[in-house]
């Protein structure tokens, strides 16, 4: 179904405020496009209103040259994302892109494919926005739990097809070590790019409560063994949850993002080769990400049906902006590590050992 383009004089009007469901409570048109150009100033707050109460996705569309963000920022705040032609503006709502038409029919598709977790993460994305961390973390495995058991997670999972569990660690998935008053934290699993599993999860976050609990660790440094920091959740452990409410209960108080967010000030993330999913997810809780040169960044979850579940939803956008972090989620589109920089994933770009 063509994805409909609406007018900023509509959405004044009322053309969003539609039920996103039919009538047999499918989900029909999930996204509608917003045309920015030549927008009318008298009608924008109207059409703010009515932005934040519909229950679409609305993007935004503009053609015409540097965008005016002062004159637009009420509307450009209340919709999901907006597209412009050209470099990225200053804007955190705003995304830039040199094909703006291949742009918007990336983001269409990938609703198109899977319309229902799409919708989630919008919502969780916008809830997040209003509360503290800890919050924001529960209310996104609220949503992970939600699309676990809807169709589009388990036909990901139906053409991934049956895998083995993985292997136990061949060495201790975590190494610590300590120099002073400094903690080192090394994800030791480079068999498998470090992925986000069990072993490492636990471990992980034994290491980070023993940071939690003495007062004589002023800093903490994490990396990564391997050719990856962090190739994020393993994907031969997903769909083997048997219990959805004890995975809940494990993602929000068993995970590492709660306590990465807690010793933020003290915590140094150092990422390198392609950190997907919880591979930044939880990087973005601390106050201070440096990445090594060619870093790439990705979050697949929504293709796969889901959202993020290791605190993405809460820590990407309070780095960059819940618009851009929509980009990012739904198309699941590669980030490389100077456009990172730019808009404030990192803090740092530099060689491994500087």
């Amino acid at each position: 179904m063509a994805t409909k383009t609406i007018s900023v004089v509509e959405l004044a009007d009322g053309i969003a405020d539609v039920p996103v469901l039919g009538d047999d409570g499918a989900v029909v048109h999930p996204l509608l496009i917003v045309d920015l150009d030549d927008a009318p100033h008298s009608v924008l707050e109207r059409a703010a209103e009515h932005a934040r109460a519909s229950d679409h996705l609305l993007v935004g569309r503009f053609t015409g040259g540097a965008i005016d963000e002062s004159a637009l920022a009420p509307l450009l705040e209340a919709l999901d994302l907006t597209y412009a032609a050209g470099a990225d503006p200053r804007s955190s709502t705003v995304v830039g892109t040199d094909d703006l038409d291949a742009s918007l029919s990336a983001f269409s598709d990938a609703v198109a494919q899977n319309p229902h977790a799409s919708l989630v993460v919008r919502h969780v994305l916008r809830a997040a926005d209003t509360v503290g961390v800890a919050a924001a973390i529960d209310i996104e495995s609220l949503g992970y739990s939600t699309l676990q058991g809807g169709p589009e997670f388990l036909r990901w999972l139906d053409e991934r097809g049956s895998r083995p569990l993985p292997p136990p660690a061949p060495a201790d998935p975590v190494l610590l070590t300590r120099d002073g008053q400094t903690l080192r934290i090394t994800l030791n699993r480079p068999e498998r790019r470090n992925a986000y599993g069990t072993q490492l999860r636990d471990a992980l976050v034994e290491a980070l409560r023993l940071a939690e609990l003495d007062d004589s660790i002023e800093h903490v440094v994490v990396d990564g063994a391997g050719p990856s920091f962090c190739a994020g959740g393993d994907l031969d452990e997903f769909g083997r949850t048997p219990d959805t409410a004890i995975a809940h209960m494990i993602r929000t108080r068993g995970g590492a993002g709660r306590l990465v967010a807690r010793l933020a000030d003290r915590i140094e993330v150092r990422v390198h080769g392609h950190c997907v999913g919880a591979g930044i997810e939880i990087p973005a809780f601390a106050n201070r990400v440096v990445a090594a040169p060619g870093t790439v960044f990705r979050l697949p979850e929504v293709s796969m049906g889901l959202i993020p579940g290791a605190g993405g939803t809460a820590s990407v956008p309070r780095r960059i902006g819940r618009w851009r972090a929509m980009h990012l989620f739904v198309t699941a589109s590669p980030l490389e590590v100077d456009r990172a920089l730019g808009w404030g994933l990192v803090d740092e770009v530099t060689e491994p050992g500087s």
